[in-house]
């Protein structure tokens, strides 16, 4: 989630449409300009007995962030709290209950993202040495309660646990126990964006089935794969979900517009404070009508900032992220970006991605959606056309081409497609990663959940 530092009564108001469609006219970049923002999260443990630990303990979360300080980073503060780091390699921030997450820096090739990664993993490691911690790649805590996990000091998480419990069950865990890979990509026009934002969608249930990889609740099997993702479904409907209007006849920036318009805020950011403003509205905002700063207007950060507080599947800000897969290690890491960047940043491609899914009604798509968290590649394509894994195939192959044509080669001669291996033996087994820790928990585990810190970065 996004670090805000500061608040500028100069800044412009927000004046009308043209204000709110502006961030993503900014983003259209040429087909040249185009790069790649991946995003991932791990769980921190300590070595000694598995438990988080807790922001402000000795070897703890702001120990290891100001470690990093030896590799360059630099301290970004809320509230006299270092609540992320800033370099280089883009954002190491914190999740609501520590999880640590790099937001990398935008970079043109794969190669450079699977290094960036490299190098970030290296370095908490390192840090990790020091402080008598680990990482875990799930996407989610497969041991932990609510109630053993610690809280960040950030003035929005509080706003957001506050409000959680309101519109649904299970928003808690979304913020407390989970882990996700994201990557973010660009567009060169609205047409553009469009036809690369409905690609995503409707093929973010493939991807929540490849990166599968939250079988265990307390300890226990679930009975889901990507339980990650089933919590999503039980979060907030009001900004979550699969996004109809993006598959309708005029679908554009002004259409996100409204739909952002209509997702109920969460805070507003002034003077280095985050205001409570949970379920009141940023049309009643546009109006001076907010009733937490009545008279007051919105700024195009209060714009920016609310932006980012709706999470469908997919979302537009001045770039669109792919939201649908599971945490996991490293050659995942770089699997994601791979195959979305193989679909959606060569046109043929791309083409060939919307061929396969353009028929889909709304409700096979929501049937994906739901089925995938459970079944993973054994849910049945739409029309009965075979599985999720028959379907893994065909866009794999797809991807494979994308990547094949953008001829972005290494130092040793090698195109970017050697990162979509460990998905080619996921589709050619069937098997996702959370049945391969099922097997072993039922296995060579027998039953004991702490075996699965061996899975550590």
């Amino acid at each position: 989630m996004s670090t805000r530092e500061t608040s500028s009564a100069e800044e412009p108001f927000i004046d009308g449409i043209d204000d709110l469609v502006a961030p993503m006219i900014r983003g259209e970049k040429p087909e040249a300009d185009w790069r790649i923002g991946t995003e991932h999260e791990k769980f921190v443990y300590k070595r000694d007995d598995f438990r988080a630990p807790s922001y402000g303990e000795e070897g703890g979360i702001r120990d290891i962030l100001m470690s990093l300080t030896e590799f360059g980073w630099e301290p970004v503060e809320e509230g006299g709290n270092v609540i992320a780091m800033r370099g280089a390699d883009g954002t190491v921030s914190l999740e609501p209950a520590g999880q640590l997450e790099l937001s990398g820096a935008p970079l043109e090739n794969l190669h450079q993202t699977c290094a960036e990664t490299g190098r970030h993993l290296d370095q908490v490691k390192q840090v990790g040495e020091a402080c008598g911690v680990s990482y875990l790649g799930l996407g989610m805590w497969p041991d932990k309660t609510r109630a053993e996990l610690p809280v960040m000091p950030k003035g929005r998480y509080g706003i957001m646990m506050r409000h959680m419990p309101r519109v649904g069950d299970l928003g808690l865990d979304m913020m407390l126990r989970t882990c996700t890979i994201q990557v973010n990509l660009d567009y060169s026009s609205e047409a553009d964006m469009v036809r690369k934002f409905r690609v995503g969608l409707a093929l973010q249930p493939l991807a929540t089935a490849l990166f599968a990889n939250s079988p265990f609740t307390e300890g226990k099997p679930n009975g889901y794969l990507s339980y990650r993702s089933h919590i999503w479904s039980d979060t907030d409907p009001h900004r979550t979900g699969m996004l109809p209007f993006v598959f309708e006849d005029g679908f554009g920036y002004e259409r996100w517009a409204e739909y952002m318009l209509d997702v109920p805020m969460y805070f507003v950011f002034r003077d280095g404070r985050y205001i409570d403003a949970a379920g009141l509205s940023f049309r009643d905002f546009l109006e001076g009508k907010l009733s937490v700063l009545p008279g007051e207007r919105p700024t195009a950060s209060d714009w920016w900032d609310h932006l980012s507080t709706a999470f469908p599947e997919v979302r537009l800000k001045s770039f669109l992220e792919m939201r649908g897969a599971d945490g996991g290690p490293w050659s995942r890491i770089c699997a994601l970006p791979a195959l979305w960047v193989g679909l959606l940043y060569d046109q043929g491609a791309l083409d060939a991605a919307w061929d396969i899914v353009k028929d889909w009604s709304m409700e096979e798509r929501e049937r994906l959606r739901s089925e995938v968290p459970k079944l993973a590649l054994d849910t049945g394509l739409p029309g009965g056309k075979g599985t999720m894994q028959d379907l893994g195939r065909e866009v794999l192959k797809i991807a494979h081409g994308g990547l094949a044509a953008r001829a972005r080669l290494n130092s040793s001669g090698d195109n970017e497609t050697g990162f979509l291996e460990t998905l080619d033996e996921i589709v050619a087994t069937g098997k996702v990663p959370a049945q391969r820790l099922l097997d072993a928990y039922e296995g060579e585990w027998g039953g004991d959940i702490s075996r699965v810190y061996k899975y550590s970065f």
